[in-house]
């Protein structure tokens, strides 16, 4: 597969929030982030932000993750929209 760089608005390297959205389980979380570290060499103390729907049957996941190219934010958009947990990436 060739990675095409493409014109972007973002301007890398750069701090970038990723939201990963799916039905709540003990281990959504946890699966999130170890799918963003595949792709960073850390994340940063408070980096990653957990809230749950109102009737708690979904989990949001925030993770604010240091990216230097557009290449690297889509491999993790990629990596996260094809777990079979995740339902939505934003």
């Amino acid at each position: 597969m060739t990675v095409v760089e493409r014109d972007t608005l973002i301007e890398f390297p750069c701090d970038f929030d990723i939201k990963a959205m799916g039905a709540s389980s003990a281990e959504f979380d946890a699966i999130v982030v170890s799918i963003v570290l595949k792709y960073v060499d850390e994340l940063k103390e408070g980096a990653v932000k957990t809230k749950q729907s109102s009737g708690g049957k979904f989990t949001s996941v925030t993770v604010t993750a240091y990216v230097e190219s557009q290449v690297q934010l889509d491999s993790i958009y990629r990596a996260l929209s094809s777990h079979d947990l995740v339902k939505y990436v934003l």
